[in-house]
């Protein structure tokens, strides 16, 4: 495996999720693997699970890690072709890929969506020039569309407390202050439509997450209804995906506290798990005893960060 983006980047997913409990048995079965190997950590945005996780995961596997916070420390960065570089950006991406690339084997990059333009963030230009010009294998660690790393622990996470053997997964939209990506969400939604799982995304007109990422999904305006027998509830905001109408893309249509996740809600699931991919603002998203509750998972969830980073690098390093 070169390249980590997609669900289907993994292949069969019963084959990677034996894997992963296979490593969470023993995160140290393949130290060897990744012996004189470096793996260089790309960050243009803030990180606290990633980038803990996936440090951790390369040194299960015994690799040597550089993490590299573009902006902290790095020249300011140009990212497109044709500017005249007057201005406080010093270095082109252009060469500093292949210059980061000459230090490293694998390569793991964060950068978010930055709702200047849709087309930009959702023909992932700056991941696909390190995939372009890197010549080195590339993970999303979560890009202006994409966070598979987090999709592959949620997985690993419903897989582990699945009481049925097909459950209701539910995906709600929550209020946010802020305008939020729809990586989370995008990932999400696919993985659970290549999951053997019952599937329905909520959320309130206008939120219409793009079809090539929800696909087949059922979608449920009723966030109620929605939740009426689920298993697990998958709290997240994103903001307007611009599907219907672009000039929204990136916006905050809406701040409904009615669409937290509280006591209420939970109440007409089927006792159901809560998940959240973290950081969360409580009670904008969820409610303070839904989180605290025995039926909260997002501290294992987090955990299994770990876990999916350890897979997703230890077949980069099969590959190489």
């Amino acid at each position: 495996m070169r390249i980590f983006q997609n669900v289907q980047d993994l292949g069969d997913l019963r084959t990677a999720l034996n894997e992963a409990f296979e490593i969470k048995k023993d995160r140290f079965k393949y130290q060897d693997l990744g012996r004189n190997k470096t793996a260089l950590l790309i960050f243009f945005n803030n990180s606290l699970r990633t980038r803990l996780s996936t440090q951790k995961a390369a040194l299960n596997l015994g690799m040597n890690v550089i993490v590299l916070d573009v902006n902290q420390g790095a020249w300011k960065l140009e990212t497109e072709r044709g500017v005249v570089m007057d201005g406080d950006k010093s270095e082109h991406l252009l060469e500093a890929i292949p210059v980061m690339a000459s230090y490293c084997d694998i390569i793991g990059v964060r950068s978010f969506a930055t709702f200047e333009s849709r087309k930009d963030d959702y023909e992932e230009k700056i991941l696909n020039q390190f995939i372009r010009y890197s010549g080195k294998p590339v993970f999303f660690m979560e890009s202006a569309t994409v966070h598979p790393l987090q999709s592959f622990a949620d997985l690993i996470t419903i897989e582990e407390y699945k009481r049925t053997e097909r459950p209701k997964v539910v995906l709600t939209w929550a209020p946010h202050p802020k305008a939020l990506p729809q990586a989370v969400p995008n990932s999400f939604v696919q993985w659970m439509n290549a999951a053997d799982v019952d599937f329905v995304v909520t959320h309130p007109e206008g939120y219409e997450l793009d079809p090539q990422f929800v696909g087949n999904a059922h979608v449920e305006y009723d966030q109620m209804k929605a939740f009426e027998g689920a298993d697990f509830i998958y709290a997240k905001n994103w903001s307007c995906p611009g599907v219907t109408r672009p000039e929204d893309y990136g916006k905050v249509l809406s701040k409904d506290m009615s669409w937290t996740v509280d006591t209420a809600h939970m109440a007409v699931t089927n006792n159901a798990y809560f998940m959240h991919c973290l950081p969360v603002r409580r009670n904008m998203i969820v409610t303070d005893d839904v989180i605290e509750a025995p039926t909260s998972l997002v501290i294992p969830e987090a955990a299994n960060r770990e876990i999916s980073a350890t897979v997703v690098l230890k077949r980069m390093l099969q590959a190489l």
